[in-house]
């Protein structure tokens, strides 16, 4: 079986150096990973404690960020190096300061994995969520340093609990404790006997509190806003996009809207814009002259986190794809969510759904219908405000909890 995976790994990477010829993202991945051994060894210095902090992309580089904040703080004689294996995560951080060395994740492979671990030599290593790699895992193992893996959560229908998943089962054996979100995932890891668990909750909770205390002023939202409700739809894709059209044209006069793209790009934003019936413009253009447009679509990546501070409503993207983003960046501030149907996979969005505080919609008609039973009742808008800010308080500490397990078994060196 190790062998097929290492295939199928490696196929993968061929597949992508074929998509590189007209694919920009897989460009750099291939790209971002040339010569990676020269990269790394010359980068590190001798002599150094190191701490590996591993994240797929983006999105979990921001769930697991409160965690690396304290690793920084708190293991201060030691190196940061954080890693990640998609484009979006490392093109966005490769000067973060929370780190000392920023590399793409060489990938999976036995002869790969031995040498990039053998290079950085970490104290102990932490991967976000679902980052499972056979070699590196193997390889951690085998030359008995620790791993550990945050904000994870696990399901019965996963390939680790199947009767054909024992080699993937073998993967979470050999790390060295998991850090999961819920009683069911710590339940079903004990069913399977796997004891070295502990629930700690989402590192995502913590994230969107301090984005939510520290939210920035945004130059000019104020005056695009003006005496109107504020809509806000984040990460949105085509698909989503659709179904605001007629809510946009609905409340045309009424209401302004920012409409924030998952994927920033020009022919997909102005495609957008030529199919709206009202005004718009774009924040790279916004001044005062324009700031009495319609729609505001933001092409530019970052802001999304301290735009919700602004908003009355707000929509999360992705529900009518592969499934929604970030929704508690919205819910943080107490506003009602919406999203498409495609969210029961998301613990969060589930629970928020059942508080009766986020909204899941399959059509225009339906997210109009809802906005409107929202507006027409200010005492519901008033009760989720409530609601969604004790869900927040309460759901806090996940990292306190990973951190103080770490300081207590592999407490910070002096030297």
């Amino acid at each position: 079986m190790e062998f097929l995976y290492g295939l199928i790994v490696s196929t993968y990477g061929f597949f992508l150096k074929i998509a590189a010829t007209f694919h920009p993202k897989a460009a750099e991945w291939i790209k971002g990973r040339k010569n990676w051994e020269i990269t790394v060894s010359k980068s590190l210095q001798p002599g150094e404690k190191r701490i590996w902090f591993h994240c797929s992309s983006l999105g979990e580089y921001e769930q697991g960020r409160p965690v690396l904040e304290r690793l920084r703080n708190e293991y201060k004689n030691y190196k940061i190096v954080l890693t990640f294996f998609s484009p979006s995560g490392y093109l966005q951080k490769k000067n973060d300061s929370l780190a000392d060395y920023v590399f793409y994740l060489p990938l999976d492979g036995k002869e790969s994995s031995k040498a990039f671990v053998e290079m950085v030599s970490p104290e102990f290593a932490v991967f976000v969520k679902y980052e499972f790699w056979h070699f590196y895992i193997k390889t951690l193992k085998d030359k008995r340093i620790p791993s550990f893996v945050i904000s994870a959560i696990f399901r019965p229908s996963q390939i680790y609990f199947k009767n054909y998943g024992k080699f993937f089962y073998m993967i979470l054996q050999r790390i060295t404790h998991l850090f999961v979100q819920n009683q069911q995932s710590l339940e079903l890891l004990y069913d399977n006997k796997l004891p070295n668990v502990t629930v700690s909750g989402d590192t995502r909770f913590d994230r969107v509190y301090a984005n939510s205390i520290q939210a920035r002023e945004i130059r000019f939202i104020t005056e695009f806003k003006s005496d109107k409700p504020l809509f806000i739809a984040g990460s949105t894709w085509p698909q989503d996009e659709k179904v605001l059209l007629p809510l946009i044209e609905s409340y045309k006069g009424k209401m302004k809207f920012i409409i924030v793209p998952h994927e920033i790009d020009p022919g997909a934003i102005q495609r957008f814009c030529k199919h709206l019936q009202v005004s718009s413009v774009l924040y790279s253009q916004l001044n005062e002259q324009t700031s009495n447009a319609d729609v505001l679509v933001i092409d530019n990546i970052g802001m999304l986190s301290a735009l919700y501070r602004y908003a009355d409503f707000a929509y999360i993207g992705g529900g009518f794809g592969s499934g929604i983003h970030n929704t508690l960046e919205a819910a943080v501030f107490g506003i009602p969510v919406f999203f498409g149907p495609k969210y029961k996979k998301f613990r969060e969005a589930v629970q928020l759904t059942e508080l009766q505080v986020a909204y899941p919609v399959n059509s225009s008609k339906e997210l109009i219908t809802k906005l409107e039973a929202l507006i027409a009742n200010d005492r519901a808008k008033e009760e989720i405000n409530v609601k969604s800010r004790r869900f927040m308080d309460t759901s806090r500490g996940a990292t306190e909890v990973i951190l103080s397990y770490l300081k207590m078994n592999y407490p910070p060196s002096a030297v």
